[in-house]
């Protein structure tokens, strides 16, 4: 029998057997990890560099696509070097450090969109507050407490995993170190204070879900009261963004850890897990750019101000 203290390295679930059909997946994980850099990275730097966009809602989608850049580079990475090299190890404290960062990020993720949820109700429901309840100052202090949220659900749920016996074995039927297939290996008796911990995630998220719900009924409420259907479509159009990525999130993690055990199977909890984990990076910089003409007028104009500095720079050496 052997426990946590005395195991080094984990095994992690293989997409596939076949050494072709692991290069197919490399293949995939790079264009799927390029992807999202590419989105989020034109995101940031649009925001960072345009003033018009330096506003409370921009802000908010700076920091968001930040948390999406460090939740896909915790996971992906590793399974693009483990399909390229055919191997399913990663060492105990690569492990260790791929749950803390994911929770950190997605946990801090949920606690930013249900910060994006009160500026839109701000906005919305009370335009003429807006200046005074979302100032720069208390706009930092939500993000850093999004953030902050996000550092103590980590730092709780990977101290409470790792403290525990592990006799199991050591492989993870996942393709990645997640919290509920590490505890299948757990030998420890200490569901008291497991359950506990559970609890407290499931009353955060829950109270999360409730804030987004509760904010999102006001919302159209007071869509629905103004008379142009020029200013309802305008209302809607900075809203509908933030209610697919939000839709997506919760839509796919719902589905991974309450789907019925009578569906449940390897090669299911496999495609799921990657739904939830690594396609919303990919997506949330296509849904915001696409249903935010103001953003993708930058993005755009960003890009042609690259290439013509590019064409100028190319001009003047030749």
């Amino acid at each position: 029998m052997s426990n946590s203290s005395s195991i080094t390295q984990f095994l992690l679930l293989a997409f596939a057997d076949t050494r072709e059909l692991q290069l197919l997946h490399f293949w995939l994980f790079l264009g799927i990890y390029l992807a999202a850099l590419l989105g989020n990275g034109l995101i940031i730097t649009t925001i960072a560099c345009d003033h018009h966009l330096h506003t409370p809602m921009y802000f908010f989608l700076l920091n968001l696509s930040v948390l999406d850049l460090g939740s896909i580079s915790t996971i992906v990475p590793k399974a693009m070097a483990n399909s390229l090299l055919d191997t399913r190890i990663i060492s105990y404290t690569g492990c260790v450090v791929q749950v803390f960062l994911y929770v950190f990020f997605i946990s801090a993720e949920y606690s930013l969109l249900t910060v994006m949820s009160y500026d839109r109700y701000v906005a919305i429901c009370k335009p003429l507050h807006y200046g005074t309840l979302l100032g720069s100052r208390a706009c930092v202090h939500m993000a850093a407490a999004a953030w902050g949220a996000g550092f103590l659900t980590a730092l709780l749920h990977t101290a409470n995993t790792f403290s525990l016996s592990l006799c199991q074995g050591s492989a993870v039927d996942q393709f990645f170190c997640e919290i509920p297939q590490i505890l299948k290996l757990s030998c420890s008796h200490s569901y008291l204070r497991v359950a506990g911990l559970s609890v407290f995630g499931v009353c955060l998220s829950f109270g999360c879900f409730v804030f987004i719900v509760v904010s999102y009924v006001q919302i159209f409420r007071a869509v629905l009261r103004i008379p142009s259907e020029q200013g309802r479509h305008k209302a809607f159009s900075t809203c509908l963004p933030h209610l697919a990525v939000v839709s997506l999130l919760i839509s796919m993690s719902f589905f991974a850890y309450l789907k019925p055990p009578t569906i449940s199977s390897p090669s299911l909890d496999l495609v799921v897990s990657f739904l939830y984990s690594v396609v919303p990076p990919v997506l949330n910089p296509l849904i915001y750019s696409l249903r935010n003409q103001q953003l993708k007028d930058a993005v755009w104009k960003l890009i042609f101000g690259w290439f013509s500095e590019a064409m100028n720079c190319s001009s003047s050496s030749a």
